[in-house]
């Protein structure tokens, strides 16, 4: 569900994208999400803001709102679906990044998945022609970054809650962003501020509930179902942009729905 809905949200940025700069979606998009956790804040008080780990949430929010500027610039320059596959690369990393940052092993099952789902967005790019351009590189790196934002909120899950994580993450994004959006403003239309509002909603639930998902599950077993997201990314694409997907858009939905049920598969333990 997590993924859905960050799924629309991209949708809504690439929108978005044809009226204002990237730096100003980016900073209402943490902005309208803070407004939306506002009530969450009154009610939970200091116990909401209580933190032990105010080192890595400043990481997280750093990581994450730089691996925000770069996906969000390219969905405002690349096909919808294109921007969501080269996304889906990040699981490829976030086993590497859990081994290495927190001693977390990956089963074999595990593993197989990520490299069929990785191998099905491989399919799709097309790596031996032009997909893989400047935009695609900087798209790459968002996914990196996205990565290790992922791990850092696993890393925080033994003292912080959900709710706290996002709320110091927007409040952190917001105030990053905030001067680049003011160097970069373009003038807000009336009917865009419901979009701006619905944005921060859709992204901030998403958001929350990923980020549930991976304090509760393994780095590597929850990152695999981004996967997903090529799925609702295809569909967007084709309703409100005419993207017709090719052949090998197809045989990499495969893969990739094949790597999401072979995750779910866990061998019996032999006593």
């Amino acid at each position: 569900m997590g993924e859905a809905l960050l799924a629309v949200m991209g949708g809504m940025i690439k929108y978005l994208s044809d009226t204002l700069s990237t730096e100003q979606i980016v900073f209402f998009r943490n902005a309208a999400g803070l407004v939306i956790l506002a009530p969450l804040v009154l009610q939970q008080g200091r116990k909401l803001l209580h933190t032990q780990v105010w080192h890595w949430h400043l990481m997280r929010g750093l990581v994450g709102v730089s691996a925000m500027y770069c996906y969000f610039w390219a969905l405002g320059h690349m096909p919808l679906t294109e921007a969501f596959l080269v996304k889906l690369s990040s699981p490829f990393f976030m086993p590497l990044i859990g081994l290495l940052w927190l001693g977390e092993r990956a089963g074999r099952y595990s593993l197989l998945a990520v490299a069929v789902g990785f191998a099905g967005v491989a399919c799709i790019l097309r790596p031996d022609d032009s997909t893989f351009t400047f935009i695609a590189l900087v798209a790459l790196l968002g996914a990196f970054l996205a990565a290790l934002a992922k791990v850092t909120i696993r890393r925080m899950s033994a003292t912080e809650s959900s709710q706290t994580i996002v709320f110091y993450f927007g409040l952190i994004a917001a105030i990053v962003s905030a001067p680049g959006a003011a160097l970069n403003w373009q003038p807000v239309p009336n009917d865009m501020w419901g979009w701006i509002l619905l944005l921060g909603l859709v992204a901030t639930v998403g958001q929350l509930l990923l980020t549930r998902a991976y304090r509760i599950a393994p780095t590597g077993k929850v990152g695999v179902y981004a996967y997903s997201a090529v799925l609702y990314g295809a569909v967007m694409g084709w309703y409100f942009w005419d993207e017709l997907p090719l052949w090998t858009t197809w045989l990499g939905a495969t893969l990739i729905v094949s790597a999401g049920l072979l995750n779910l598969y866990q061998p019996k333990s032999k006593h």
